[in-house]
């Protein structure tokens, strides 16, 4: 006897649907599934037969052929487990209603006992299921939480495969359906042990740091040793803007294709705060393996990437971060296939001006020898830092700053001014899926809401000649005018806030290395 059932095949971050025909041969001896599996998948046949075996159904000792079509998919993993084994209970006539099955997607591991457990990408494949009307989804309990945000899907949850085949025979209450959770009720209220608040001076690097979290834009902090580079850069998470629905489920969606949601019963509700060790390999931060993962700037997908000690990074990882910052995507290419992973983050670097850290230091002398500096600059190449929008030289706290009892600006006043920024551009972009902030204006959106008055665009033609500012630069200091104005409640970019954007790209190689 044959059946049909449906599952879903992770690639990368997509889920994508996969028929299960399984047939029930009466000669014969051996068992095969064919479709390419990997190993994990070919070993489902040992696990099916325990559960079988401990839960009193009979496992065919006649042949039976498993396939898993497309066949030039390959299949991963051990979630294909419970379709196979219900496809074969269908096909033995142990299982009521078999034909009801071909009304589900089902998914889930199988232990010995037969017992279900929790899968990697249960976020994409309830966003797969969502797209098929006709199609109902079943996961195991630990991944119900995933699916239960997904509107307009029917999701049961099952701790067993015995709750499944009682489910089948007209038992609804044996699997838990999901409930729909309210988004507006999920917000999360996490107090942050780093604020703003405990930072002692640096006016201009906080200002800068506020324009960034409110545009989304790229910032490269850049002075002595103990000024407060990483002090800063760590507390850019408690000023960041409140997820979106929609910028959580995308950022989810990585998470749980690279199985970091387990255990976990809710959407992501704080944005990202990625910081990796400057050793890390090209694979881990850019994205790929044998079996292609996100890495980390996929992770930091609408939140922080903080590299500490940029120019420590491998000037080869440092470069392929140039597309990834301009697309806000990475496309990985591996075994002739071709996937891609989202990667619009905020990129935080924090660097010392030389070997020594003192150049250009008020006080204290640098000791490096001549070239050092510029040799020690050249570890990053210009296309990348001509992709970093703002450019804050940190210059260290005067002691009598450090003594001050004056209450410095919070954290929560500063967010509060964030958001307010970030609805002004949502509200602007309302009609454009995906995009979220200025940072990602380009093309004729940025002409729409990006105009200059004349005077403006005499003043921006002059930096660029005095300053030998790229075409690029000219787009992103009209980007962060457009986040200035936003954070001061205006319509229109006016000379003054464009002034104020251009003295974040006076930090070029020639001021650093002389």
């Amino acid at each position: 006897m044959l059946i049909t059932t449906f599952g879903c095949a992770l690639q990368g971050i997509e889920a994508i649907p996969i028929t299960i025909e399984v047939n029930w041969l009466l000669t014969g001896k051996s068992s095969l599934i064919v479709g390419l599996p990997d190993s994990a998948v070919r070993e489902s046949l040992e696990r099916i037969e325990s559960a079988f075996k401990t839960n009193g159904f009979r496992f065919p000792r006649t042949k039976l052929i498993i396939n898993l079509a497309p066949a030039d998919i390959r299949k991963n993993g051990t979630a294909f487990d419970l379709p196979i084994a219900l496809g074969i209970l269908g096909a033995s006539g142990q299982l009521e209603q078999a034909d009801a099955l071909a009304n589900f997607i089902i998914m889930g591991e199988l232990s010995l006992t037969g017992a279900v457990r929790g899968i990697k990408g249960a976020l994409p494949i309830a966003l797969q299921a969502r797209k098929e009307p006709a199609k109902k989804l079943i996961l195991p309990q630990d991944n119900l939480g995933e699916a239960a945000w997904i509107e307009g899907l029917s999701v049961w949850g099952a701790r067993q495969l015995t709750d499944i085949v009682a489910f089948f025979a007209g038992k609804c209450e044996s699997l838990e359906p999901a409930t729909k959770k309210n988004w507006s009720l999920s917000q999360s209220s996490k107090i942050y042990p780093f604020d703003f608040a405990q930072v002692k001076g640096q006016h201009k690097a906080k200002r800068a740091l506020e324009i960034a979290a409110a545009g989304g834009h790229h910032a490269l902090l850049v002075g002595a040793p103990g000024a407060g580079k990483t002090m800063l850069a760590k507390r850019v998470a408690s000023i960041l803007p409140s997820f979106s629905y929609a910028e959580s489920i995308e950022t989810t969606r990585i998470y749980s294709a690279a199985g970091k949601t387990r255990n976990t019963t809710s959407l992501l509700t704080e944005r990202p705060f990625r910081n990796p060790h400057h050793s890390i390999s090209d694979k881990a931060l850019i994205g790929g393996g044998a079996l292609p993962q996100p890495g980390e700037i996929s992770l930091a997908h609408h939140g922080v990437l903080f590299l500490d000690e940029l120019p420590e990074f491998k000037r080869a990882v440092l470069d392929m971060l140039r597309q990834p910052l301009e697309e806000r995507k990475i496309c990985v290419a591996r075994m002739g296939r071709a996937l891609e992973f989202p990667a619009s983050f905020m990129l935080v670097a924090a660097m010392n001006p030389c070997p020594c850290g003192y150049y250009n230091h008020p006080t204290r002398h640098c000791q490096c020898a001549p070239g050092m500096v510029k040799r020690y600059l050249q570890r990053l190449s210009g296309p990348l830092l001509d992709r970093i929008d703002l450019q804050i030289e940190i210059l260290p706290v005067e002691p009598g700053q450090m003594e001050t009892t004056a209450a410095a600006e919070s954290s929560q006043v500063i967010r509060a001014r964030v958001e307010k920024a970030r609805q002004r551009q949502a509200d602007r972009l309302k009609d454009q899926t995906g995009l979220y902030c200025n940072a990602q204006l380009e093309g004729t959106l940025l002409e729409k809401n990006c105009t200059l008055d004349n005077v403006g665009r005499q003043l921006l033609r002059q930096a660029m000649e005095k300053l030998k500012l790229s075409a690029r630069a000219y787009e992103r200091i009209i980007k962060i005018a457009r986040t200035i104005a936003d954070l001061e409640t205006e319509e229109r970019i006016t000379p003054t806030h464009l002034a104020e954007a251009i003295q974040y790209r006076s930090l070029d190689r020639d001021n650093w290395s002389g």
